[in-house]
């Protein structure tokens, strides 16, 4: 697990973004003076951060090191690779210039080859947080389908911890060096629309519930979302479900949805590039892993 932060160290986040998903997802609100308060008052909340590491930028690329970056809230592959990368010629538009880009990439409908793989989580691995949620007081959380990340959330009080850190191989399987009985290996293989790894929910303005409602902050696994070649109607139709509240944006027939501790990414064909937490990342071949409450923010999580 990397050490490269002191137990006490806390970081404070001001928004002053283009979205500022992580203070809206850790604080409940995209206010400045709320996040000030909050690093005033010395207020503490663990972040699960996750090393992305691109073992090869591209297929014509040969002997390159890999290049490590940490994402905190939301990679994505395909579609918003693409969006971010047409943003970068518009960056005088200011914020407008996702919308614009969006719209852009949306029309074009670009779908990828790809194949990922990703580390299987049993039923019993979360059996103990169902235990706890069940005695949970709030009752709009006990009896909510979704238990969504909230200020003293038990699902992330009693989050699985990190296994050993996985050591992965470069090269065209990326094949990690684990135990076999220790964990299982799944893959998904097909051609997509996008590729996405939420850490959070990624609340924001334009998704007042994130791309995956339930997702926490502090529980040690990330989300999968696998988007499959589809029409462009039901693509919109997703689309249009992130903007609304209480709606399921992944309730689709062309869509998976994993939990997972770590996952691995290679592009067949075509390739997109990488969003990381809203910068370009190229990776044709790109590996992931979760570390539970790596960092700790001066935030106290959303209320409801």
């Amino acid at each position: 697990m990397p050490s490269f932060l002191n137990p006490s160290f806390r970081i404070g986040i001001i928004p002053a973004g283009s979205t500022d998903t992580i203070v809206v997802s850790t604080t409940g609100a995209r206010d400045p003076t709320t996040s000030a308060l909050q690093i005033i008052l010395g207020k503490r909340l663990p972040l699960d951060i996750a090393q992305v590491v691109s073992w090869k930028s591209n297929s014509k690329s040969s002997g390159e090191a890999p290049c490590v970056r940490y994402l905190a809230s939301f990679a994505g592959y395909g579609f918003y690779g693409d969006v971010i990368r047409e943003s970068e010629s518009y960056r005088w538009m200011g914020p407008a210039r996702y919308d614009f880009a969006g719209t852009r990439v949306f029309l074009r409908h670009r779908s990828y080859e790809a194949e990922v793989s990703f580390i299987e989580v049993p039923d019993e691995t979360t059996h103990h947080i169902r235990s706890e949620l069940a005695s949970c007081r709030n009752e709009a959380v006990r009896n909510s389908k979704k238990v969504k990340c909230l200020m003293n959330c038990a699902v992330c009080a009693n989050g699985i911890k990190s296994d050993d850190p996985i050591v992965f191989t470069s090269g065209v399987e990326m094949l990690p060096q684990t135990k076999p009985q220790a964990s299982k290996w799944l893959k998904s293989k097909g051609i997509f629309l996008s590729v996405g790894a939420a850490l959070m929910s990624c609340r924001n303005d334009k998704a007042p519930d994130g791309v995956v409602a339930d997702a926490h902050l502090a529980d040690g696994f990330l989300h999968l979302v696998l988007i499959k070649d589809c029409s462009h109607v039901s693509y919109l139709r997703h689309l249009l479900r992130l903007t609304r509240k209480d709606a399921d944006p992944l309730d689709f027939k062309f869509i998976e949805h994993h939990k997972t501790t770590a996952f691995t990414f290679v592009s067949h064909g075509e390739e997109s590039m990488w969003n990381v937490d809203g910068e370009v990342f190229p990776a044709c071949q790109l590996s992931a892993q979760v570390f539970r409450g790596l960092i700790s923010l001066f935030a106290t999580g959303p209320q409801l």
